[in-house]
């Protein structure tokens, strides 16, 4: 039936969806608030809000700098954010009071029903509303939710953003009680509140929900079914046990919290940096890899790769570029790396999980290759400058001058631009001279300048250079 309704019915838009998505982010973003503020009154919203902001932007640069070798687009992470502080927020506000308001009336003990609804009934709700924004990502813009580090990402900022709408609630509610207690600056409630929830674990949320978001990371890179449906429910699980921990921990007597913050929550935070710090070091060696092939092939310079796997490398090229060619010339360079850096994961992928995960290969990497190839006027030179400043290569080495290469500088070949061949940038029709067009459109057939082998090849330079086979699981071939 579900197949039937699927031929009938032609799938939304990308502008459809992207509008619905933002009226419900409108809708719920202006409900949420608005009920906060019931609740803490102007004073205490405003108080909260301001307390609340302080761990956002630390918080945001971090996840972002995990995904800096692959960059997310911004606006699938601002979606994330906004998903979490607005949608996952109002879910749980609304949800957690019926089930603690059900469970009193069912018990007519308040004190219980509140202890119930924080252990039971919060982490489940509220870690499955931020799961959401995670599926709804895995589902829709599988082409950037490439492993585990953009389930970090993702997952990070979906957390932040719903950390951030509860800081306001419970700072702002502390600050209500102070003024009705007239309580002094040291001794007020909302110092407590500040000092537990901003300074010793604004890293809370962000932690459990991280663990939701290795699973959907793992189920990016994983090519047999049941791996993809086990780990993102098994990380939920974990995050909601996580959870119900950390909101229990008062329960376990008077040095309960902290009992549970030194030696689970700190251990575990401890943990999952070095397997972020490690995961983005494993990144940048697979961008390093697998563009070592194109390089060979013609598509990149030789002194491009290790600029490439170097992240001051890349912002020192931006730099590079945004003074010999203002703004327009760093954003290029910019989204040269970000295509290049995809490149190398798209490819990674396919020789890891074979053509059951990814399908389009040989189309999404003529579209980036093709896109490289334009930017790389602009792109070329900065990266290589770049790499010779970070020393990533000999300095003796111009890799602009391609007479100059020695034969121990690994991969440094002449490229059909190199050798006076015809500017590749342009537009042109199949079936025109060899050389104009380095990359045919999706669907259609490579130009007599291109070569193909095998089904997992790509469209490469005429040249006497090809990319070195890689067997793949199932036997087939990259080349």
């Amino acid at each position: 039936m579900y197949r039937a309704l699927h031929l009938v019915l032609p799938r939304p838009s990308g502008t459809v969806r992207t509008c619905v998505l933002l009226a419900l982010l409108a809708a719920t973003g202006v409900t949420i608030l608005e009920l906060v503020r019931e609740q803490t009154g102007t004073s205490g919203f405003l108080v909260g809000l301001g307390l609340a902001l302080l761990p956002v932007a630390p918080l945001m640069a971090a996840f972002r700098w995990l995904g800096r070798a692959a960059p997310v687009p911004w606006s699938q992470l601002l979606f994330c954010f906004g998903w979490g502080a607005c949608t996952a927020a109002l879910i749980a506000i609304l949800a957690n009071n019926f089930a603690t308001q059900w469970i009193a009336a069912t018990t007519t003990d308040a004190s219980a029903a509140d202890h119930l609804g924080s252990v039971a009934i919060a982490p489940v709700v509220e870690e499955s509303a931020k799961a959401a924004a995670l599926l709804l990502v895995f589902v829709f813009r599988r082409r950037h939710f490439t492993g585990p580090a953009d389930g970090f990402v993702v997952a990070g900022f979906t957390a932040t953003g719903f950390a951030f709408t509860e800081n306001i609630l419970y700072l702002g509610n502390a600050f209500v009680e102070d003024l009705a207690d007239r309580s002094g600056a040291l001794e007020s409630v909302t110092a407590a509140t500040f000092f537990v929830r901003i300074v010793l674990s604004p890293f809370a949320h962000p932690l459990f929900t991280v663990l939701t978001g290795l699973g959907f990371g793992v189920a990016a890179v994983s090519a047999r079914r049941s791996r993809r449906i086990g780990p993102p429910l098994l990380g939920l699980a974990l995050a909601m046990g996580m959870h119900a921990l950390w909101n229990g921990s008062s329960q376990f007597g008077e040095h309960g919290f902290y009992v549970v913050y030194s030696c689970v929550m700190v251990p575990v935070f401890g943990l999952l940096v070095w397997l972020a710090v490690r995961i983005r070091r494993n990144r940048l060696r697979a961008v390093e890899g697998e563009l070592a092939l194109y390089a060979a092939a013609g598509w990149l310079g030789p002194a491009e790769v290790p600029a490439l796997a170097s992240m001051p490398a890349r912002s020192l090229a931006r730099s590079l570029a945004r003074r010999s060619g203002g703004r327009a010339a760093g954003r290029t360079v910019a989204r040269y790396e970000a295509d290049a850096a995809a490149l190398a994961l798209l490819r990674n992928r396919a020789r890891r999980g074979g053509p059951v995960r990814e399908r389009d290969f040989a189309g999404r990497e003529r579209e980036l290759l093709h896109r490289l190839w334009q930017s790389r006027a602009t792109a070329g030179p900065a990266l290589a400058r770049a790499a010779v400043i970070e020393e990533l290569i000999p300095p003796w080495f111009d890799p602009l001058d391609p007479g100059a290469a020695q034969a121990d500088v690994p991969g440094p070949r002449r490229t059909d631009h190199d050798r006076g061949a015809p500017d590749p940038t342009r537009e042109t029709k199949p079936g025109t001279k060899p050389g104009t067009n380095p990359v045919a459109a999706p669907g259609m057939n490579p130009e007599p300048g291109l070569r193909r082998s095998g089904p997992w090849s790509s469209a490469t330079p005429a040249g006497p250079v090809s990319i070195r086979p890689c067997v793949l699981p199932g036997g087939d071939e990259v080349r």
